[in-house]
């Protein structure tokens, strides 16, 4: 019998056992035909789980509830992987970073979003204590991830993927820029591991929200009226109302994607795939087969080239969290494939490392939807390269065949975007 996974669309606590899933390599179906409000009010739904709550994972030897346990679950069904620590003090770690997100993370942000979404009685005075608190726990959040890309160890565990999911309502729905930038490692973590692709499958492309939603009226529960009725004039039962954004989301019928405008240039006779192509087959005599292959083919009408400098070098204390911050921004710039190429430096031979980078992107300008959408390209300062100018056309060949030393500095690695 395969895992079966009973649990409505866009469940923040079903997603927790499906991405465990993901990276252990587990098959996990959804319950076909799930309906939020009828199908876990069913008598067969309630031999699973009385309470009627999801998820629930139906297993050959069984059913498992609440979604922590199912992730536990779903991970340790095989051995070969590292989602539960690779020590005894590393799982001790997990299992204490997954109780710090439901305690502190999820129950703080559900205090303050539910009643504003009308599915809790709205008190202010409550309100209040429960961002004072979201706020105390994202600080100690924030100080933890100061010097690490992950909860614990080097990859994603078990707690990052409980941590990223009960952040997701929060991000989507009440958690403003405004709100989140007093904790910036909070940030750059939650994009970071959101994007990363067996998470991102799962959590789609979101934005953050950008205001707190306004009060609305407590709701009811539908049968609260209908208990008082006799049995054979009962109303079918309906499903439970769900949040606005995710309401909104189904109801919306879908519409064609728009073309990218940067598809809507004039043709360039740069081809950047195969700038692509050359960069990476060449082996040898870099600078006279790559580096001349590049001018040849520059187009400065179709394209333009960026300086880009971090922000916040003082904050790259340890070299590996340096270098996972930098793969992140790579692996976020994703969206801009078809459309860029890049070289990262990271330099130094020890701390603070300095991060700067070279930009090459379709248009005369960076990519409106690029800026919009990939949350790093804020952490750099930006400036256009005038290849006019020897001195800054130099600087781009050495960024781009990783001249070391770099600017009087040995690189501790470099990076390549293509």
């Amino acid at each position: 019998m395969a895992l079966v996974l009973h649990v409505g669309q866009e469940n923040k606590n079903g997603f927790k056992g499906l991405i465990a899933a993901e990276y252990a390599g587990v098959e996990v179906k959804l319950a076909e035909n799930f309906e939020m409000g009828v199908t876990n009010k069913s008598p067969e739904f309630l031999k699973m789980n009385p309470l009627g709550k999801v998820p629930v994972l139906e297993t050959p030897d069984g059913p498992v509830f609440e979604s922590n346990a199912i992730a536990r679950y779903v991970a340790r069904l095989k051995a070969d992987n590292q989602l539960c620590g690779s020590s005894l003090i590393d799982y001790a770690h997990v299992e204490q970073w997954m109780d710090f997100s439901a305690m502190e993370i999820d129950a703080n942000i559900s205090r303050w979003l539910y009643p504003r979404l009308g599915y809790m009685q709205y008190i202010p005075l409550a309100e209040e204590g429960a961002v004072a608190a979201l706020k105390r726990a994202l600080d100690a959040l924030n100080i933890h991830l100061a010097s690490n890309t992950y909860l614990v160890g080097h990859s994603v565990t078990l707690a990052d993927i409980v941590m990223i999911c009960n952040l997701y309502y929060g991000f989507k729905h009440i958690m403003t820029k405004t709100f989140t930038s007093e904790f910036p490692h909070v940030e750059r973590y939650f994009w970071t591991v959101a994007n990363q692709p067996k998470i991102k499958k799962f959590l789609g492309d979101f934005k953050q929200a950008e205001s707190v939603p306004a009060v609305q009226s407590a709701k009811k529960p539908a049968q609260a009226k209908e208990s008082a009725k006799p049995k054979a004039k009962a109303e079918p039962k309906k499903e439970a109302p769900k949040p606005k954004a995710e309401a909104a989301e189904e109801e919306e019928a879908p519409k064609p994607k728009p073309k990218n405008p940067l598809d809507l240039l004039p043709p360039s006779k740069m081809i950047l795939d195969d700038w692509k192509r050359l960069y990476s087959n060449t082996k040898s005599n870099f600078r006279e087969v790559a580096i001349k292959g590049f001018w040849d083919m520059y187009d400065p009408e179709g394209y333009s080239l960026w300086f880009c400098d971090y922000k916040y070098n003082d904050e790259n204390t340890v070299s590996f969290v340096t270098l996972n911050k930098v793969s992140g921004f790579l692996q976020r710039m994703d969206l801009a494939r078809k459309y860029a190429f890049g070289k990262m430096l990271i330099i130094g031979n020890e701390p603070p490392y300095k991060v700067k980078g070279l930009w090459l992107f379709r248009g005369p300008e960076i990519p409106k939807f690029v800026m919009d959408e990939c949350y790093d390209m804020e952490l750099y300062d930006w400036k256009k390269a005038d290849i006019s100018d020897e001195e800054q056309k130099e600087r781009v060949n050495q960024m781009i065949e990783d001249h070391e030393p770099f600017e009087g500095e040995a690189l501790l690695d470099a990076k390549c975007f293509k």
